[in-house]
């Protein structure tokens, strides 16, 4: 069971989730306290077992059919695992959740209920997010912008110009990422009768369209941070690189961006150790 949860809850990512709630609540309250660590542990583990645990669940047909699944990329489940994965994700998160919500303001809880709520309408029965193109990629992003913008709120400050640019460039950034990661699955989407961004608009297409977010969002970093803060539009490049090589990818050899995805879950950890080295920087020394 607990194999089944970890698993479930994809250990690769959660880092992903927790970071920007962390990061931000540092930058934005400049202290330590139980809330940046009930936040984290809550951003870490719970966030991502609920947000993976009800997609594992409610994809788990279309996920039959999808090679990708059963390893990193996503747990293959039995069915009579199902109704514990979704239980252990309530559990898990509901307590963390009474307390944030206790221990926060209006609007910081009105930030969290949106962001719990792109958890569940991405991949739950009727809503169903994740099969509306657009809405995909806009939702997915949701999922790890929330957090930071979250933190931000939660630690007392106002979300002023240059904080609007940063989240509008997370947001290009994880929109980006998310359609990347659609191209690869646009034959088992199609078989499966599932919508995605990719699905409709093409391989190539969806690819270029990759590349400008990845572009504009590095442009948003440049005009709304002074240097050196600034220099983390150039953490652009890396996800850039790794999309290039495709740029005449085709439906019919869409799988192929496969190696482009499991790049990018690598790319995040070198991105992630660069970031923070720039924070420690301008927080040290600019």
């Amino acid at each position: 069971m607990i194999r089944a949860i970890l698993a479930t809850s994809r250990p690769v990512s959660w880092v992903n989730t927790a970071y920007p709630f962390a990061a931000a609540y540092l930058i934005a309250g400049q202290h330590i306290d139980w809330l940046l660590v009930v936040g984290t542990v809550f951003f870490l583990f719970p966030y991502n077992l609920l947000m993976y645990g009800v997609n594992d669940v409610f994809d788990y047909e279309s996920d039959l059919r999808n090679p990708r699944k059963g390893g990193i990329e996503g747990a293959l489940l039995s069915k009579s695992k199902h109704r514990m994965i979704l239980a252990a994700s309530l559990i898990s998160a509901l307590p963390f959740v009474v307390a944030l919500l206790l221990g926060g303001t209006a609007l910081s809880n009105i930030i969290l209920l949106i962001s719990l709520f792109a958890v569940l309408a991405y991949s739950a029965p009727k809503l169903r997010f994740k099969e509306r193109p657009g809405l995909d990629s806009l939702t997915s992003s949701i999922h790890f912008l929330s957090p930071a913008v979250y933190g931000w709120v939660l630690a007392g400050s106002a979300v002023g110009s240059t904080q609007w640019c940063v989240f509008a460039a997370f947001l290009l950034w994880g929109m980006a990422s998310h359609a990347l990661g659609a191209i690869q699955d646009i034959i088992p989407d199609r078989e499966g009768q599932l919508g995605s961004i990719a699905t409709v608009l093409g391989a190539r297409l969806t690819l270029h369209l990759v590349l400008i977010a990845y572009l504009v969002g590095g442009a948003l970093l440049v005009l709304g941070l002074r240097w050196p803060s600034a220099a983390a539009a150039l953490l652009v490049i890396p996800y850039l690189l790794n999309a290039l090589p495709y740029l005449r990818v085709t439906d019919a050899n869409s799988q192929e961006v496969n190696r482009a995805w499991k790049r990018f879950l690598w790319v995040n950890y070198l991105c992630g150790f660069l970031l923070t080295m720039l924070i420690i920087y301008t927080t040290m020394f600019a």
